[in-house]
């Protein structure tokens, strides 16, 4: 599990989704690659893909389902989950889940 980056920078003015419910700080290392570092709090939201994510699981739990499937899958701390570009997931949390964004 990531527990922390080096030389980075971080945008202080966070990404706020949802009247509140998902809010984030974007990212960018030293070789360019930008994430996501954020929380989200119990609610079921539906996020939208543009390219392809890996979510990272720090914190806390969630269920995910991925567009075009029935099934909601689990997803606990160190744990991750692919998420397809141009695409779209749902997710169920029932306590903050603190996460990482890896953009693909």
């Amino acid at each position: 599990m990531t527990e922390q980056f080096i030389s980075v920078t971080v945008s202080t003015r966070a990404n706020v989704y949802f009247d509140g419910k998902c809010v984030s700080h974007s990212i960018t290392l030293a070789d360019g690659t930008k994430k996501s570092v954020g929380v989200v709090l119990p609610a079921t939201l539906t996020f939208n893909t543009g390219a392809p994510e890996i979510m990272e699981c720090v914190a806390g739990s969630c269920e995910y389902k991925l567009r075009g499937s029935e099934a909601w899958v689990k997803s606990s701390a160190g744990e991750r989950f692919n998420v397809p570009g141009n695409s779209s997931f749902e997710i169920r949390v029932t306590e903050p889940y603190h996460y990482i964004c890896h953009f693909g």
